[in-house]
């Protein structure tokens, strides 16, 4: 199997995993990598088919973990944003020894709405899936709209991550599928619920693809995981606040 693409910067003594979201690649965290570096060994990663990570296809959330860790220092907090927050759990569920504390970002252990679960409509994400192969690019911007809008920064948010997107190559539709069908069918629910290591969980009131209302519902499943919701936020709080993020992830750090 490939190496993919793995950047490591920064002196703390705590490594800090980052994993990005859908059609994205590891540029996204630019806006807090210098802050988190000052208190982090920070592990910069772009998901195997994205961005420089090329010549991987469609992949399992199971093979996905695994090709991550392969290349990950031996103890670690590992953070996930959105379909990263799917990657972060599974290596947590598959490998707890070397996962210090889990913090997913704007991410639900079940995506795809289901009779009492709120979520995305799963017709939706089948349309993108279609729509992938008619126009690849307007859909991943389309994609991108959608996560910051209703904030306070909604214009400027979205042009940092379509800079992080065309800044490196396009993934090939066959990854971008695959990442979709991981978000239709991944649902970790009941299988995090005995993870033991600290688990925190962070969301933006304003999240259109994560709603707020899995929040509570995942508090009273998940009681010995914590969670925050940044008032303001969409699906990039880190983006539209990166100090508040920065600060959630100190405090994770100093607890351990």
């Amino acid at each position: 199997m490939n190496d993919i693409w793995w950047q490591t910067e920064g002196q703390g003594n705590c490594h800090l995993v980052l994993l990005h979201g859908w059609g994205l690649n590891a540029e996204v965290w630019h806006c807090i990598s210098a802050e988190l570096a000052s208190h982090f060994t920070l592990h910069l990663v772009d998901l195997p088919g994205f961005g420089r990570s090329q010549g991987f296809g469609a992949m399992t959330l199971e093979a996905m973990a695994e090709c991550v860790l392969k290349q990950a220092p031996d103890k670690a907090v590992w953070l996930g944003w959105s379909l990263g927050g799917l990657v972060a759990s599974q290596v947590a569920l598959t490998h707890p020894e070397r996962v210090q504390a889990l913090v997913t970002v704007a991410s639900s252990p079940r995506f795809s709405a289901h009779e009492a679960w709120p979520g995305i409509k799963p017709e939706i994400l089948a349309g993108f899936q279609q729509q992938l192969s008619e126009d690849f690019q307007r859909t991943v911007e389309r994609f991108l709209a959608l996560q910051t809008l209703g904030t306070e920064t909604a214009r400027q948010d979205a042009r940092a991550l379509k800079k992080a997107v065309l800044a490196l190559p396009m993934p090939e539709v066959e990854v971008l599928n695959g990442g979709l069908e991981i978000l239709k069918t991944a649902d970790l629910r009941e299988p995090l619920k005995a993870l033991t290591m600290p688990f925190l969980r962070l969301y933006g009131y304003l999240d259109g693809l994560v709603p707020r209302k899995v929040v509570p519902m995942l508090d009273a499943l998940w009681p010995e995981s914590e969670s925050e919701v940044f008032a303001k936020a969409a699906h990039a709080p880190f983006i539209s606040h990166p100090d508040a993020f920065c600060q959630a992830l100190i405090a994770v750090k100093d607890k351990l």
